[in-house]
């Protein structure tokens, strides 16, 4: 595994080299030891796929607040996703900047949201699936969202959004006296 800084501090992307030969690909998705500096001493507690048949369908921009707040590892299954980071962390040199990179089934990338990220990711192949790997547990009253079209943000979806849930579409917009989450 190689571990890649991104320009938003804590984000990183992690690529890994499959072993292939006649019978397929063999790579490792997940090593404590090799991301541990990642992990800041955190356990992964909850493992989560999402499946998104529709190109153009947006999942996101989601995280959640403390206590709960969590580090996210995500990969990329199968299929291809435009996948998308931004940093929400009152004080943070680069708050309200986003960063974005393509996952797929084929480039075995794994990109790492740090506490006080949202995350989301847009369907550029049919039946995409992301495997997620977080180290706090789902907490309802925890949960936080963005509208993807925030123009404060102004990420440029790559597709006409096809399909959307109707959580997704009623995140908020930042409110203009937003900080940031403290962690």
């Amino acid at each position: 595994m190689k571990i890649i800084s991104t320009p938003i501090q804590g984000v990183y992307l992690v690529e890994t080299t499959p072993f292939q030969d006649e019978r397929g690909i063999f790579y490792r998705a997940f090593c404590d030891r090799e991301l541990d500096s990642l992990l800041q001493g955190e356990t992964i507690r909850q493992v989560n796929v999402s499946r998104s048949e529709a190109v153009g369908t947006i999942r996101g921009l989601h995280f959640q607040y403390p206590p709960h707040a969590e580090i996210k590892l995500i990969r990329c299954l199968r299929g291809r996703v435009w996948d998308v980071v931004v940093d929400l962390r009152q004080g943070s040199p680069t708050f309200l900047k986003w960063y974005q990179v393509d996952l797929s089934g084929d480039n075995h990338y794994m990109v790492v949201v740090p506490k006080g990220c949202a995350h989301g990711f847009q369907v550029l192949e049919a039946g995409s699936e992301l495997l997620y790997l977080h180290t706090a547990y789902y907490e309802p009253k925890s949960e936080g969202g963005i509208h993807y079209r925030d123009p404060k943000l102004n990420i440029p979806w790559l597709l006409e959004v096809t399909d959307i849930s109707p959580r997704d579409a009623s995140h908020p917009l930042l409110s203009e006296d937003f900080q940031g989450i403290a962690l």
